[in-house]
């Protein structure tokens, strides 16, 4: 990845998507690491985290991940989902954050050099163009390494750079959890890369520490 000493750098991640794109590369995010290798890329000015949650839910096992962004540095974006059956009776759970990222990266943009974004929707070239005409560089972090990709055509191409996340795991990557509920939970959550996933199970955990 290309950066500059002194570029204000905005770091944007789509919860589910960068969730999803590390389960197929069979990796887990350390997030203190994530934020210590842009911070030292040069000036990061802010580092966003998206996701939907269960609203009426007693206990998320997302909660531990989201108390933990929410105290080491990290804005957090969340929602309620939403929720629903589809045409095979399967509980499906809809959590798109598309608009919320939208937002915050224009209203962002004007006083940053840098955006990385952590998602491979391609609904998001249209941003990621917008926001380079406003002189701002864009680098893409997903991977095209998995089965299926998980990254766009067409946002690959927009970006100023793209990064393979495959590539750089060892950046972000901890120890995959060896507690087999949380392995298994994860295993059972099918999600896909809009941000939306089949439940078969409870929902999963991901605590950084």
């Amino acid at each position: 990845m290309i950066f500059y000493p002194n570029e204000k750098i905005g770091v944007f991640i789509d919860g589910a998507n960068l969730f999803a794109t590390a389960r197929s590369l069979n990796m887990e995010i350390d997030y203190k690491k994530l934020k210590t290798f842009f911070a030292e890329k040069g000036r990061l000015i802010r580092i966003f985290y998206y996701t939907a949650m269960i609203d009426d839910a007693d206990y998320s096992p997302l909660r531990p991940l989201i108390d933990w962004l929410d105290y080491n540095g990290y804005t957090l974006v969340t929602k309620p989902i939403k929720e629903f059956t589809d045409d095979q009776g399967r509980r499906k759970v809809k959590g798109n954050m598309d608009i919320e990222i939208a937002v915050d990266m224009l209203a962002l943009s004007e006083n940053l050099d840098h955006v990385v974004l952590f998602s491979g929707d391609g609904d998001f070239r249209r941003l990621i163009e917008a926001i380079q005409r406003k002189g701002v560089r864009v680098t893409i972090i997903s991977s095209n390494s998995t089965q299926p990709s998980m990254i766009a055509d067409e946002l690959r191409r927009q970006a100023d750079q793209y990064v393979d996340l495959a590539k750089i795991r060892d950046d972000f990557a901890r120890p995959r959890s060896q507690n087999p509920q949380q392995a298994q939970s994860i295993e059972n959550d099918d999600f896909d890369e809009d941000g939306e996933y089949y439940e078969d199970d409870d929902d999963y955990e991901d605590d950084p520490q």
